[in-house]
């Protein structure tokens, strides 16, 4: 992950955003919500599509290339809505434009294109976010992705997660408590993805605008412990964490199609002792989270 984003939790009202995928139907969408959320219509100052350069929608530029947009237009953060055929090509388009932070809400990107991307990217001063995910909101002052703007509340709790309607449950929980968000962030539940749970906690952690943190996670793959590991030696802050599907039955549970539990690892009770041992504060239940996170910030 670049060291340089370590300066703030990913977004603020000085991002500078082009929509890769602005004149297809979901991408125009979203994208004049987001432009009608906070900053939204300073920040977003470009949108893409190969064959349209030159053209205007909804009031922004649009450009044939990425590389375009950025030297037009100075972006740094990419959102890309484009189909998931064509989606990796997309955010490879994106790395070698030089954009800082890319969020990919794309779903169903297949996983060869997605290995090939991330080995492109090694190296690279670039991040990444998805694809599959929700975006990433900062309250009052910019949403880039597909979350609605209104049941956010500005304040000094971060959220990550794999899940994104889990995202909005939590939100929800967060502000019936009174408790602001400083920061969302949805990772996406792919196997094969950008930012993990531990390089926003990381973030988190050296964020000033967050008192406290709260992880959801799911069964499969060992996001969760890994974060965990680095949490009981170098978390400052209280974190509350919820697993998706451990409140439900085994062989109830239910997650993304990167929630594959293979020899016996990644199962839900596996990673709620992996965070209770990192000193992480359990919800059992969803409906809990707020009301945790309360009492986890009076300790």
């Amino acid at each position: 992950m670049p060291q340089e984003l370590i300066v703030s939790i990913l977004i603020d009202k000085s991002s500078r955003v082009v929509t890769q995928g602005i004149t297809g139907s979901t991408g125009r969408y979203h994208t004049r919500a987001c432009v009608d959320y906070g900053y939204g219509e300073q920040a977003f100052v470009a949108g893409v599509t190969p064959g349209k350069g030159g053209t205007m929608c909804d009031k922004i530029p649009v450009f044939n290339t990425v590389s375009e947009a950025r030297n037009e237009t100075g972006c740094n953060v990419s959102v890309v809505y484009v189909p998931p055929a064509h989606a990796a090509g997309a955010i490879d388009e994106a790395v070698d434009a030089g954009i800082e932070l890319i969020i990919c809400i794309t779903e169903g990107v297949p996983l060869k294109d997605m290995l090939l991307t991330r080995h492109r990217m090694l190296g690279k001063a670039t991040a990444l976010v998805g694809p599959n995910c929700p975006g990433i909101i900062t309250p009052d002052q910019l949403k880039i992705g597909i979350m609605p703007g209104y049941i956010h509340q500005k304040g000094s709790i971060g959220v990550v997660s794999r899940s994104g309607t889990l995202t909005y449950e939590v939100v929800h929980q967060l502000s019936q408590q009174n408790l602001g968000q400083s920061t969302c962030v949805g990772i996406g539940g792919d196997p094969i993805n950008g930012l993990k749970h531990l390089d926003v906690m990381r973030l988190f952690n050296e964020d000033p605008d967050t008192e406290a943190v709260v992880l959801c996670g799911e069964i499969g793959g060992s996001d969760e412990e890994d974060c965990a590991a680095w949490m009981k030696d170098h978390m400052s802050k209280p974190v509350v964490g919820f697993i998706a599907g451990s409140s439900a039955p085994p062989g109830k549970r239910m997650g993304h199609a990167g929630a594959i539990v293979a020899g016996g690892k990644g199962t839900a009770e596996e990673k709620m002792a992996a965070l209770e041992d990192a000193g992480v504060f359990l919800a059992r239940n969803p409906a809990e989270i707020g009301s945790t996170m309360k009492q986890a910030l009076m300790r």
